[in-house]
This record gives C-alpha cells, sequence and structure tokens, in this order.
C-alpha cells in the first residue's frame, strides 16, 4: 500500500492550490494528488463558457505544463475516487478497492451536480455541465442539436445558454423561481440579465416546475412543464446546483450538514484530516460570521494557501473579500463580498447602457456589490466591503462619484 505524507483527494482547484501552496511553503514531504478522472488537472470555469463553445480544445484547459507535476514531486494519482476514510488507521479505501495511507488527508473532492427528481432525469438527452465528460458529450449531440432548454436560471445555466445562442441554438431557459440568480442577486440584475437573454433570442420563463421529461421515437425529448405548454428539445441542460462530495467523510464522523465543517485552518473534526474548496463549510467575517460554503475559485485557492500554511507550520493568511465573475454574451458580472442577510441594494448607473452596479448594504454597511461591465467599481469596490463602510444612499446611486471617494481615510 503507497503512503503519503500529504494526500489530497479531488484534484480540483483546491487540491491544487494545497498541493502547489505546499510546496512553494518549502514542504519536503511526499504529496499525492488522487482525482477521479483520467485527465491532469484542468481549469472548470471554461467548460460552460469557451470550451462548451468549441472556442478552445481540452489542452488549453491543463492548469499546469505536464512536466510540472514530476518537476514538483507531486504524484498525480488518476481514476480514484474514494469510497471510504479511516482516520483511526489513517487510510482511504477507494471504489476499485485502491488502498493508499496517510499522515494528513486534505478532502477537496467539491461536489455533484444537483440532479432532477422527476422521470426521465436520466435520459441520454438530459446533461450536466460539471466535468469535462459532461461537456464532450454535451458537445457531440450539439452537432446536430436546433433546440435546447435549460433548466436551471443560475450561473451555469445561462452561461450555457449565452453559448448556445451563440451558436445558433433556439433556446429555452426555465427558472422555477419568480426570476433568474434569485439565490444570489437582487431583482435589478436578476431583471438586466433575463431582458439580456430575451434581446439574443433566449426565451426566459421563470415560476416554471418540471413535471417529467419524456424520450420521443425520434430521438428528441419533450420536456413537461406544471401548466403550461409541453417544450420539445434535441438537448435538455440541468444547472440546478451542486451537492458537496463528503459522504466518506461524514460517514467516518466528520461534523457538518451542508458539506463538512472546517475551521480556520480547514481542519475538520476528524484528525489529521482537512476539507477545502467547495465541500468545506467554514465560518466566515464577510458572511457576518455565519459557517457558509463558497463555489468559488477565489475561495478553493485561499483555502488551499490556508491549510498549506498550517500543515507547514506558518502563519495561516488573513482571509480576503470573496469575489466571483461571471461571463455571458459581451458582458462580464464581478461580484465581490456576500449579500447574505442584504436589507438594502442600491443601483450605481444605467441598466440599459449595460454598464451598472447594484451596492448591497446590511443594516447600512456595505456588504456586497455586483458590477456589471463596470470594472473600476469592481476595484474600487472591494475596500468598501472590506471596510464594511456606511455610505448614503445618494452618494452611492451617483456613478459620476467613485467609489473610492468612500474610503475610510
Amino acid at each position: 500500500m503507497d503512503r503519503f505524507d500529504v494526500l489530497i483527494v479531488g484534484a480540483g482547484h483546491a487540491g491544487v492550490a494545497a498541493a502547489t501552496r505546499l510546496r512553494q511553503n518549502g514542504f519536503k514531504g511526499s504529496i499525492a494528488l488522487a482525482g477521479d478522472e483520467m485527465h491532469a488537472p484542468y481549469e472548470r470555469p471554461p467548460l460552460s463558457k469557451d470550451y462548451l463553445a468549441g472556442k478552445i480544445q481540452a489542452h488549453d484547459l491543463d492548469m499546469r505544463p505536464q512536466d510540472y507535476w514530476a518537476g514538483q514531486a507531486i504524484v498525480l494519482l488518476k481514476g480514484l475516487r474514494v469510497s471510504d476514510v479511516d482516520p483511526e488507521a489513517r487510510i482511504v479505501i477507494c471504489e476499485d478497492n485502491t488502498q493508499l495511507g496517510y499522515g494528513e488527508l486534505v478532502w477537496a473532492a467539491g461536489g455533484a451536480p444537483r440532479s432532477l427528481t422527476c422521470d426521465g432525469h436520466d435520459l441520454p438527452q438530459v446533461h450536466a455541465i460539471r466535468n469535462r465528460a459532461d461537456v464532450d458529450a454535451l458537445r457531440e449531440q450539439l452537432q446536430t442539436a436546433r433546440d435546447v432548454v435549460v433548466i436551471g436560471g443560475g450561473f451555469i445555466g445561462l452561461e450555457a445558454a449565452a453559448v448556445l445562442s451563440g451558436l445558433g441554438k433556439s433556446v429555452t431557459v426555465l427558472e422555477a423561481a419568480d426570476r433568474v440568480l434569485a439565490r444570489v442577486a437582487a431583482a435589478p440584475v436578476s431583471d438586466y440579465f433575463a431582458d439580456l437573454h430575451r434581446r439574443h433570442g433566449v426565451t426566459v420563463q421563470t415560476n416554471a416546475s418540471v413535471d417529467c421529461i419524456k424520450a420521443k421515437p425520434n430521438g428528441r425529448a419533450t420536456v413537461c412543464v406544471s401548466g403550461r405548454s409541453d417544450l420539445t428539445a434535441d438537448i435538455v441542460i440541468v444547472g440546478i446546483g451542486i451537492l458537496p462530495n463528503v459522504a466518506p467523510l461524514t460517514a467516518a464522523g466528520a461534523a457538518g450538514s451542508n458539506g463538512v465543517d472546517v475551521d480556520r485552518e480547514c481542519r475538520t473534526s476528524l484528525p489529521g484530516v482537512y476539507a477545502v474548496g467547495d465541500c468545506a463549510a467554514q465560518h466566515n467575517a464577510f458572511a457576518g460570521g455565519e459557517r457558509v460554503r463558497i463555489e468559488s475559485i477565489q475561495n478553493a485557492n485561499d483555502q488551499g494557501a490556508a491549510l498549506a500554511s498550517a500543515i507547514s507550520f506558518i502563519p495561516v493568511p488573513a482571509p480576503t473579500v470573496p469575489w466571483f465573475w461571471s461571463n455571458q454574451y459581451d458582458v462580464r458580472l464581478q461580484t465581490i463580498g456576500l449579500n447574505r442577510g442584504w436589507d438594502d441594494a442600491v443601483v450605481r448607473g444605467d441598466p440599459e447602457a449595460d454598464s451598472f452596479s447594484a451596492v448591497y448594504l446590511k443594516a447600512g454597511r456595505v456588504v456586497a456589490i455586483d458590477c456589471v461591465n463596470a470594472a473600476k467599481d469592481f476595484v474600487q469596490g472591494k475596500r468598501l466591503v472590506a471596510e464594511g463602510a456606511a455610505v448614503g444612499h445618494g452618494s452611492l446611486s451617483d456613478p459620476s462619484i467613485p467609489l473610492k471617494t468612500f474610503w475610510a481615510s
């Protein structure tokens, strides 16, 4: 049985960040990066954008040159899915019965796409967008597809809709809530993006509940929407969130209800076991101290750096302001902060001009900003969120007043 000083389960952004930061910190022990795919680590954000569109190829996704891993003495273990963790023996067991020992275990297994629960959720016409294989299968079917139904009006669904519309497909987006991006954005931002997609020929239906999906004899599918006309589709894309991949850890006794709970250094309640990335729930000062899971590259990198510092016995970096982005058509949305619990939102600029920001306030203080083609607000707004600045409505709503005007002196 192979044994490593640090075994990292999950070869996505968080796992790679942990491995690379350990080496940058001067860690000399053995490191293995175990992924469930047969590919070297690759970038995930382009999957729903340029890779889906065919603008880049598989090799363009690689996070590092192929010779990087050997040069850094990081062992890549491909095609392994961990099914059991024994924290006392410090062993993981894979589905193919491979056993791996560890000194420290880093769980960076991310999440799996949330599936529909209705009949027809497993038809071959139904796709998710989470890994390269998902998009490769989707691209294959797209060659002859005309009509696409996207279920879910979050970022993945809308990004896919933008790409497919650009490829000349007839696209319909179905969102169960009363507006797209309802969980993450205020109504002015939701309304802007719904209108943006409609301007590009996408049909957007809200309050749309899918009853079932039926296969048709001609290879197409029928999407049955509650109380509305059925939709015929060549392809159905489901983007309704993810479920954190933590079953082996929770079965071993790790604490957590939404993912796995971790402390500031990303330690779980199990001895010698850390968790990072989409599956890790951590108290966050920018969420009012609440324990949250953050699904972003920035969070994956920051948590990877934190645990690498803890394992290397060096000070853990201070938390940074969370940030996210989404590209749809020629529009770039950049978000700073976490708008959990916001009680007011102020719009800066004119949505009809395709450039504006929405500033989120909680008890009168700035907690987050959505910047739509507003790069200056994004750059200057980070400090406002970090400071929790208290700014008056009238000043905030005037885009001619730079946000840096409100920085604390």
